[in-house]
Order: structure tokens, then sequence, then C-alpha cells
């Protein structure tokens, strides 16, 4: 099993954890994880064939600057799906998971009335579209926060939250 990660402090043989603003591909039986997703927007690629995904932790919906694109849905999603092709991934067979995107402070919205969070999911769905990526599954919006677990091997994406529990997509 090979581990590619943008942090690799935090990497054990068979387990990534994906921080804040971060990325991560695996292969095999890795499985990716992440925590603390509110209004940030959570985006798994996987593709079945080559047994390659990736889980990006982006926390706005676009680029403001080049320092670290992983901080924002649009460059995140581009650059974790540019690290796949790096591993034998193929973007024709690529799919998408999204979840995060909820609305966790009562503040009055900017953009359009939209929150941070529905603008990040809004952004992700824009990246994946301009890319030809179908987003197979998603569990977004709401006033909840969210984990996620991804099994590498089969492309499982597991949520807990405290509204709903643990549950796959």
């Amino acid at each position: 099993m090979q581990i590619y990660t943008t942090d690799t402090s935090d990497a054990t043989p068979a387990r990534i954890k994906v921080g804040i603003a971060d990325f991560a591909v695996g292969t095999d039986s890795a499985v990716l994880t992440t925590s603390g997703l509110g209004s940030c927007i959570g985006v798994v690629l996987y593709d079945a064939d080559a047994g390659v995904a990736g889980l990006a932790h982006a926390m706005l919906p676009t680029a403001e600057d080049a320092s670290n694109p992983a901080k924002f849905a649009d460059t995140g999603i581009t650059s974790l799906l540019s690290e796949m092709k790096s591993h034998g991934a193929d973007p024709s067979r690529v799919v998408a998971k999204l979840a995060g995107g909820s609305t966790m402070f009562d503040f009055a919205a900017t953009d359009g009335g939209k929150s941070i969070g529905e603008r990040n999911a809004d952004s992700a769905r824009h990246t994946l579209s301009e890319l030809d990526i179908d987003i197979v599954a998603e569990d977004v919006g709401g006033s909840h926060g969210r984990s996620l677990e991804l099994d590498v091997e089969t492309g499982t994406l597991s949520i807990r939250s405290a509204k709903s529990g643990k549950y796959d997509i």
C-alpha cells in the first residue's frame, strides 16, 4: 500500500488523517479520515478501477491566493485530481461524493444570501461539473458538523454526526 498526503506527520500505514485545508490520496486498503466539517466541505474523489481515492477538506469556496490550494474548494479539487492522476487514476472514471457545507452559525449570510457552507458546496459542485466528474452521493447542508471516513478499497464514505449518528453514502 502506498500513501500520499500533503502532511505526512499524521500518516500511518493504513490510516491517513486529513486536516483542515489539506488533502490526501490513498491506494489499496488505506482509510482516509477527517473531522470537524462544519461549514467546510469534504470532497471525495474515487477511481474504482485504479484503486485510487482522495479526500479534501476545504475551508473556503474559491482561491484568493495560491499559497495553499487545499484551503479552497476549487483549487483543492483540481490539486487532488492532479495528485490522483499521478498515481494512476483516470479522470474519465473518477466519481465524487460531498459532505459538510453546513450553516453552523446564525450570521447574516453574504454573497446573495448564502452561507459560507452553501457557497463551499456550490463551488465544489461547479468545479466538479467543469471537470466532468459526476457526484454520485452527497450529504451537505443542515446545521450540524460531520466527521468522515473513506475506505479506499470500496469507495464507501462513512459519515458521523451528532444529528444522525453513523451512516454510509
